[in-house]
Order: C-alpha cells, then sequence, then structure tokens
C-alpha cells in the first residue's frame, strides 16, 4: 500500500490494481469498473439515438392505433380524421422540441424539467415535475413492453396468453442489460433500434410508392372491430379524445434533455443534434403509418395491430419481410423501455441529491450507474404489466398526462429563465444551481417561444385529463399530488436528521465515567463467551442477563454459568407467558430509569453466524429481534459480537 500524508490526514492507496475475485454478480452484469473511468462511459450521437430515442421512436408503432380506436367509436367513416389529428400532433411535436432543444443548451447540466422547474419555479414545481416524470417513465416501459409482447402475439396467438409472463421477463432481461452500463447497453440496443428504423423505413417507402403507382390495395382478412353502441357522428369531443390519445407519440421527447451528461463533450451540442433526429424520424414515421393506414382501410384491435396490418398489406403477405418488420416492431418496443432505464435512475439521483428521494438512489454500483433506480423501475413496471395484465389499451389512458405535465412546467420554467435572462445588464451573470444566466439579445423571441409552448402543452394537459379521466387518467391526477407528499415527507425527514446531527451550537458530551454492560446470552456456549470476553475489554461493571422461558434449561444455565461465567453475575428474568423481548425490555428500562447522565449502559448481543447464508432459516433469531426492539431506546450501546460456526 501507497501511503500519503496530508495535514495530518493519512491516506492509503493501492500499491497496484489487483484484480478482484469473480463473483456472481460480475458474471451477470460485468466486471466493477473504477470511478475515474466515468469519463470514458459516455456515448456518441449514434449510441445516443438508440439509448434515449428508442421510446420516441418506438411510439410509432402504437400511436396511430391509439387514434384510430376512439375514432371507431364513431363508425368506420371516421377514421378519415386519423391523418389530420396526426398532422395537429406533428405541430405539437415541433413546438416541443424547440423547446427541450433551448433547454438542453441552457441546462448541459442535464435533469430537464425538473432542474428547469426547481431553479425558475420552486421545489414544489420541481417536485410536481419529478413526479409526473417518474410515473412517467413506469408507465413507458409497461406501454413499450406490453407493445412489443402485442407485435409477438399478433404474429403467434398462441402465445396470448402467456403475454403477461413474457412481458415481465422482458423487463427483467432490459434491467440486467441497464446494469451492465450505459455505455455496454448502448452498443447491445443500437442495434434492434436501427434495424427497426431501416425496416419502418422501407415499409412506409415501399407502402407510399405503391399506394401512388396504384398497386397498394386494402388489408386482406382485417380483424373482426365491433362495438356495441357506437355513436355513429364524429363530435368535437371526440376528435379531441382521439387527439388526447395520439399524443402519446411525444411521450420520449424530453428524455434527451434529461440525459445529456451520458453524450461525448461537447454534450450539450451532441444532445441537441440527436434530439433533432430523432423528431425529424418520428415525425415522418408517425405521419406516414397514419396516412398508410387510412388508404389500405385498417382496423383497430387487440388481436392484431395497425403495423401488423400495415406491413403484411404492403408486403403482400406474412413472408421473411414481415416477419422481419414484426421482429423488428418487437424489439424496438422492448428496447423502447431501455430510455426509462436511462432517465428515471438519472432524475432518481437528481431528487434524491435534493433530499427529495431516499439517498440510496444516488449510490452508482460497480458498472457506474446508478443500480438501485433500475432496480425499482423494473419492479414498479412489473407491478403495473401484471395489474393491467400486459394491456396497452388499458395503460394507455394513465401514460400522457404525467409527461404533458412536465412538457407545460419545462417549457414555464424556460420562459422565466428568458426573462430573467432579460433583466440583467452588460456582464452581469445569474449564477444557479443548475446554470448560470447571462445576457440574451432575443431572450423575447425565446422567452415567446416557451410561454406559447407552455400554452398549447397545458391545454393537450387539460384536454387528456378531462376526456381520459373516466378510463383511467383519475389514477395519474390523484397519484402526482400523493408522490409530491412523499416526497416533501422525506425531505422534512432529512432536514429535521441534519438539524439534529448538525455541530452548530454543539457542546462536547459529558465524558463517560461509568460504564455498565449487560450481556444477553440464550444459553452458555462458546459464543456468549466469546461475547463475554468482549465485554469484559469494555468495563468491570458486567452483568449476563438469560430470560427463563423453561426453569429446568434456566438452571442448566445457571449451573454452566457457575463454571464458565468466570465470576460475572447473571441476571435470570422469568418470563412465565414465554416471552423473549419483553423481559429484556423492562429490565433495560428500570436500569435506564435510575442512569446518570455519565453513565453509559452497553447491550452486548452474542451472534453466532453459520457457514452457510441459508442455514440462518433452521435458527430463531433472537439477537436480530432483540437488536430491533433496543434499537429505538435513547441511551443505549447495542453491540453484535459475532461468533463463526
Amino acid at each position: 500500500m501507497q501511503i500519503e500524508n496530508i495535514a495530518g490526514t493519512t491516506i492509503f492507496e493501492p500499491a497496484q490494481e489487483k484484480e478482484l475475485p469473480k463473483t456472481w454478480r460480475d458474471r451477470l452484469i460485468g466486471n466493477p469498473l473504477r470511478t475515474a473511468d466515468a469519463p470514458h462511459q459516455t456515448i456518441s450521437k449514434t449510441i445516443g439515438l438508440a439509448v434515449f430515442a428508442s421510446d420516441a421512436l418506438s411510439s410509432t408503432a402504437y400511436a396511430t392505433q391509439e387514434i384510430m380506436f376512439i375514432l371507431a367509436i364513431a363508425g368506420t367513416g371516421a377514421l378519415a380524421h386519423v391523418f389530420p389529428i396526426s398532422l395537429a400532433i406533428v405541430t405539437l411535436m415541433i413546438i416541443v422540441t424547440i423547446s427541450y432543444e433551448q433547454t438542453i443548451h441552457a441546462y448541459p447540466g442535464g435533469g430537464g424539467a425538473y432542474i428547469v422547474a426547481r431553479d425558475n419555479l420552486g421545489e414544489l414545481p420541481a417536485q410536481i415535475a419529478g413526479a409526473s416524470l417518474l410515473t412517467d417513465y413506469i408507465l413507458t416501459v409497461a406501454v413499450s413492453i406490453s407493445s412489443g409482447v402485442a407485435q409477438i402475439t399478433s404474429a403467434f396467438p398462441f402465445l396470448v396468453t402467456y403475454r403477461v409472463l413474457i412481458a415481465v421477463g422482458m423487463v427483467f432481461l432490459v434491467m440486467i442489460m441497464n446494469l451492465r452500463g450505459v455505455k455496454e447497453s448502448g452498443k447491445i440496443f443500437a442495434i434492434p433500434t436501427y434495424f427497426f428504423i431501416f425496416a419502418m423505413v422501407t415499409t412506409v417507402g415501399i407502402g407510399l410508392f405503391r399506394f401512388f403507382s396504384g398497386s397498394l390495395g386494402t388489408v386482406i382478412n382485417p380483424p373482426v372491430y365491433n362495438i356495441e353502441g357506437a355513436l355513429g357522428v364524429v363530435t368535437p369531443f371526440l376528435l379531441l379524445h382521439a387527439f388526447a390519445s395520439g399524443t402519446s407519440a411525444l411521450t420520449g421527447i424530453e428524455a434527451i434533455s434529461n440525459g445529456i451528461t451520458a453524450f461525448r463533450q461537447p454534450s450539450s451540442k451532441n444532445a441537441g443534434i440527436t434530439l433533432i433526429w430523432m423528431s425529424a424520424i418520428l415525425g415522418t414515421l408517425f405521419l406516414s403509418i397514419s396516412f398508410l393506414a387510412g388508404k389500405i382501410s385498417a382496423v383497430p384491435s387487440e388481436m392484431e395491430t395497425v403495423i401488423s396490418q400495415l406491413t403484411r398489406t404492403v408486403f403482400n403477405g406474412q413472408g421473411f419481410f414481415y416477419l422481419a418488420m414484426i421482429a423488428g416492431t418487437a424489439v424496438i418496443l422492448i428496447m423502447a423501455a431501455n430510455t426509462a432505464f436511462a432517465d428515471f435512475p438519472r432524475l432518481g439521483a437528481l431528487q434524491a441529491n435534493d433530499g427529495f428521494l431516499p439517498r440510496q438512489l444516488t449510490f452508482r454500483g460497480s458498472r457506474l450507474v446508478y443500480s438501485w433506480g433500475i432496480i425499482v423501475l423494473a419492479i414498479f413496471a412489473s407491478l403495473l404489466i401484471v395489474l393491467f395484465k400486459a394491456s396497452v389499451n388499458a395503460l394507455i389512458p394513465l401514460y400522457a398526462i404525467g409527461v404533458f405535465l412536465s412538457f407545460t412546467l419545462s417549457q414555464t420554467g424556460m420562459a422565466r429563465r428568458w426573462w430573467k435572462s432579460g433583466h440583467l445588464k452588460g456582464d452581469e451573470e445569474l449564477v444557479e444551481a443548475g446554470s448560470t444566466i447571462h445576457v440574451d439579445k432575443s431572450w423575447k423571441f425565446k422567452m415567446a417561444v416557451n410561454s406559447f409552448g407552455a400554452v398549447t402543452t397545458f391545454i393537450v394537459m387539460i384536454v387528456f385529463g378531462v376526456t381520459k379521466f373516466k378510463d383511467g387518467a383519475w389514477v395519474i391526477v390523484l397519484l402526482i399530488p400523493l408522490l409530491v407528499s412523499f416526497f416533501f415527507g422525506i425531505h422534512h425527514h432529512y432536514k429535521s436528521l441534519a438539524k439534529k446531527l448538525s455541530l452548530e451550537n454543539f457542546h462536547t458530551n459529558p465524558r463517560v465515567k461509568r460504564h455498565r454492560v449487560l450481556v444477553l446470552i440464550a444459553g452458555v456456549h462458546r459464543g456468549s463467551l466469546a461475547a463475554l470476553s468482549y465485554a469484559q475489554t469494555l468495563g468491570s461493571d458486567i452483568t449476563a442477563v438469560h430470560v427463563s422461558v423453561d426453569p429446568n434449561e434456566s438452571e442448566k444455565v445457571r449451573a454452566k454459568w457457575d463454571i464458565y461465567g468466570d465470576g460475572t453475575r447473571l441476571v435470570i428474568l422469568e418470563s412465565p407467558y414465554r416471552l423473549l423481548v419483553e423481559p429484556v425490555l423492562e429490565y433495560i428500562n428500570k436500569l435506564s430509569a435510575v442512569r446518570q447522565p455519565n453513565e453509559m449502559l452497553t447491550i452486548v448481543v452474542p451472534q453466532f453466524v453459520p457457514a452457510h447464508w441459508y442455514e440462518n432459516f433452521l435458527h430463531n433469531q433472537t439477537a436480530l429481534l432483540l437488536r430491533f426492539a433496543l434499537l429505538f431506546k435513547p441511551g443505549l450501546v447495542i453491540v453484535e459480537v459475532p461468533y463463526q460456526v
């Protein structure tokens, strides 16, 4: 070891690199990475498109279908409105993209809507944005993987009964891939992402060519879609409802602004370019699919997706190209969950670092990713899939309201930022937690763009909330305030704890003049004698305590203690109701009541450790129960003395 002394502090550094022994975790997720390797784990624009854009791009596989599900309520004639509604959604997409492109350059440290709201609107709006995005990321995983499984079951209907099991398995597969690290998972996911883009562009390209050449035709044997009580008329409310469903195409656009730091330098420039690439591909594919779906007379169905109908129409059946397209679509939908797995842990770490989520979420695992965030996301997404039986149609109403709320807060925050920029003078700058604001000559134009975007996304959010409220959006409307209250509860705990641990106005504790030690023993054996030996190093006032639930056994304990107890006094607590913990607590309470301010009471608990972890299930965990019971008693020091057997 290399030893370095700095101002009275000794620092030990390894003299040479040592290869750590392989564990099952290393074989599953890869060898540990040094903290110094973090800068080398950044990704290029091409890999970044695969990591952060897969969610947005994958929405082309179901956004058109969700519009059609709503319009079909008025009859098949209403499906003619799919393309105009899609045009309106793409217009909104352009507005949001421009806004987030500005956000990326203004906040190069990442964090998206959360950081923008925190620095410009305050803690409450920031936590609302955080709750909205975290909820949306969980739903992203559930929806995208459920939709991917729906593509598989469209091609192989016999798998429909296993779709929940398949979906949960896919969630944990993506989880493991992300635990391997952003750089490695990005390389893995790049191939299916670009294959999907190529396959989708090829399909819609051939479809458009065949349509304009007059050889496309319509869907052969379309799935049956029956709806009872059809309206028969297209109402404004129905159009708004369909528009709200189609806005699921915008989910994932904010992802790149949250993960700027994952890109290579210059990270803001690379992230901004990737955002523009993503939006251009997304808008083009979405409009093309919506246009062709109407021309081939596709119908919405849970049994066969619109993408499946379009592909088999374009390629004249379910041959090789059809299967390749369906496989690509299924894989990209499953990989779309990767965007959430990349952003949820980062956002969780930001909120945890601000003290609004458990601190564990800030911990980087052996592969330099926020492991706890990845695992938590997988668990909650799996629960949603099981609860909603992997049905995309059932999950979609929960989906977009959160992300549009975050869009609104982000753009409102950016408008506020430009206002602050416009009121600075000369070389004056304003340093905030997330960025530094300088004078911007075009602040009025930028503020106008973000203000218009905020108003637009707010209106869409209201439309979505109203039209989807009965379908399930009410869950999100209630859930977000509950989450925000939960966040502030955690924040209050951390602030209270910090205040109690603060050294401000701190006076040295009175020196301990008397040390009383209790050794809790269940029996007299090597483990209890090891605990006694340790207790003797703490002081001379030692008492062994045994709880008697069986007089005969207690007599044996007393007899053996006389021989092996080294003269230490033994107190036997009678327990006629065979309770173990309560008599000990009662005895300690009596001692604590007469304890002096300068007296320390230490409880020594013997704990024998079996050779194998699973052997613990064969033994009573009395020591563990006592430790938990005593932990909340003030004025006590609790020490476990392990004895390996």
